[in-house]
């Protein structure tokens, strides 16, 4: 289940409505899969294009969105080894959409289509890749030669994502959100219980209450006590048990007045 506590509630509901579209109708030669445990990463595969030295092979990347996204750009990486000016050795990702030319408004659709393009045509001016910048310079077959080695190497179709993962994954996101918010609306409710009241106890102390079967009138009233606390309110009334030890003295009280006043009426007849 997904935690994606590092993302804002609003970021995390748009994000689930455009992945779950991207998982519906995917760009041509990619497909996105997610991180159950974090949302804030997404995987994409990035087929190779026809007419590249990358052609018929499959490329994963991932996308990581930082916790003011969309205000900051999310940060590109090739996790599948590539040759190619514009993405460093560690896979880091250069280009000017995830860096000076990103806007809020540009969706997830969006980078996946431009990182692609960079396949196509990259940018050896901006090389992270010096080695791969300079050769596709001075020597563009060279370059390609070595492009098609990595790719032919490196890049073999990878293990399909799960289908319709992205759908399970967005349904329990906004069920998790649902039962958030939920929590959220008990627990202000119980902490405006008036002062004072006295709140529930353990249920723990319902064992006491059956462990006293067959014991002796003291004892069965020490653990009838802490029953009458149960229930908000601590009425000891809500609770019969408990109501026995009272009439009991009651009815010994009642007793004792009646041999009193039955000794009085003795002293009488004798005067």
């Amino acid at each position: 289940m997904a935690t994606n506590e590092n993302l804002p509630p609003n970021v995390i509901k748009q994000l689930a409505k455009e992945l779950k579209n991207l998982d519906e109708s995917p760009p041509e030669g990619i497909k996105v899969g997610v991180n159950d445990d974090d949302f804030s990463t997404i995987y994409a595969d990035v087929e190779g294009p026809a007419g590249t030295p990358y052609e018929n092979g499959v490329f994963r990347m991932k996308l990581l969105l930082s916790h003011d996204f969309p205000h900051s750009p999310p940060k590109g990486y090739f996790l599948t080894k590539i040759f190619h000016p514009n993405i460093a050795i560690n896979g880091e990702i250069c280009v000017n959409t995830l860096k000076k030319d990103w806007n809020p408004g540009l969706g997830l659709r969006h980078v996946l289509i431009v990182v692609r393009c960079l396949l196509i045509e990259p940018f050896p001016e901006s090389a992270l890749n010096e080695q791969a910048g300079k050769m596709l310079l001075e020597n563009y077959e060279e370059y390609a030669k070595h492009a098609r080695l990595y790719t032919g190497i490196h890049a073999k179709p990878k293990p399909k994502f799960k289908s319709g993962a992205i759908s399970e994954s967005t349904t329990a996101l906004n069920v998790d959100q649902t039962n958030a918010s939920s929590n959220v609306n008990a627990d202000q409710k119980n902490s405006a219980v008036a002062p004072g009241t006295t709140l529930p106890l353990p249920l723990t102390t319902a064992p006491c209450v059956a462990a006293t079967k067959g014991g002796n009138s003291q004892e069965q009233q020490t653990a009838v006590a802490p029953s009458t606390e149960i229930g908000i309110g601590g009425s000891a009334t809500a609770v019969p048990a408990a109501a026995a030890p009272k009439k009991e003295a009651g009815l010994a009280k009642a007793q004792a007045d009646k041999k009193k006043m039955d000794a009085r009426k003795k002293s009488l007849k004798r005067l």
